[in-house]
């Protein structure tokens, strides 16, 4: 079990916020594997202060989703604390704050990553958040600017002083983006350093790696971003194994065309058919990828604007792969 604040959870394994894919139809495809506990994309503090339509788009929850933590990021604590109080009106459990994101869209204005690079910035924009928040505070971090400035114990010493609830560290700095390998070692060494939960981020796509992380690290909790893409059922297998000692089989071919296509389904009711479409290009590459002659149908459905024709390319994939066998 893990308490993040005054919120009790049994299940530690998580999926972690993603721009332009933890909207809510994966959110729910990932609730469906036993996901722990769901982040939704990372929501812009200033536009949810001036009622951004778009942006409370991005806000809605369903009841089978519980339960959840909406991520917020911005450099500004008075928009910081206002977003805060905004968010006391929604359904989420928790509240999170990025000072993770290696986007230069977003680290250009001072936000995300780059709060690390001014620490006493970012202890003004914890108070702001914890001060307005009637929910428990979490925080998403990085292992440091790059590799000259690695402050993440720091930082994790300052938030929890601010009393932030929990802490998740990607074990990478910012400048490293998603390349080379993520440095298990920081993670542990921030575990030995506050006495708040810590969640481990970075390179588990394995079940093993997810034991690897949990032995190596002595983190309350693993949180899962690329592992998880075209691969919701990580989240299940990694509970199981927690559980039981056991690896369940990796999904077939059949789970992953027919989630990809309830995936699909659930993207056309939530976003209309011409955003769900190309939206779910990416995904649906995702679930195909390491398929035979995968990457043919990819293409394919890459020029397919209609969500009937890629379902039955789909399927006319799925037949042709089992008559092969």
């Amino acid at each position: 079990m893990i308490k993040i604040g005054n919120l009790e959870l049994e299940n530690k394994v998580f999926l972690s916020p993603m721009a332009g894919v933890t909207d809510l139809p994966f959110r729910l495809i990932c609730k469906e594997q036993n996901c722990g506990m769901l982040y939704t994309e990372m929501i812009n503090a200033k536009a949810l202060c001036y009622d951004d339509e778009n942006t409370k788009k991005m806000l809605k929850i369903e009841d089978a989703e519980h339960p959840v933590a909406v991520q917020i990021f911005g450099s500004d604590p008075e928009f910081m604390g206002r977003a805060a109080q905004i968010m006391n009106e929604y359904p989420n459990e928790v509240l999170d704050i990025n000072m993770g994101c290696p986007a230069p869209k977003v680290v250009k204005n001072g936000d995300g990553s780059a709060l690390m690079k001014n620490p006493k910035l970012a202890e003004e924009v914890l108070k702001a958040v914890v001060k307005n928040s009637d929910k428990p505070v979490t925080l998403k971090i990085r292992k440091g600017w790059d590799d000259n400035s690695i402050n993440a114990v720091e930082i994790a010493k300052i938030a929890e002083a601010c009393g932030i609830s929990a802490l998740a560290i990607h074990g990478r700095t910012r400048e490293q983006y998603y390349s080379g390998k993520a440095d298990w070692d920081i993670i542990g060494e921030i575990k030995k350093n506050i006495s708040i939960p810590v969640i481990g981020n970075g390179d588990v796509f394995t079940v093993e790696d997810a034991r690897n992380i949990l032995d190596k690290t002595n983190c309350d909790a693993i949180m899962i971003g690329r592992g998880a893409q075209g691969n919701p059922w990580i989240f299940k297998r990694i509970n199981h194994y927690m559980q039981t000692g056991e690896i369940l089989p990796e999904p077939t071919l059949e789970e992953k065309i027919n989630t990809s296509i309830k995936h699909l389904d659930l993207a056309v009711k939530e976003h209309g058919e011409y955003v769900a479409v190309r939206e779910m290009r990416k995904h649906i590459g995702w679930y195909l990828k390491g398929l035979k002659n995968s990457a043919r149908v990819r293409d394919e459905i890459n020029k397919i604007e209609s969500h009937e024709e890629v379902v039955s390319k789909l399927r006319e994939y799925m037949e042709d792969c089992l008559t092969l066998k």
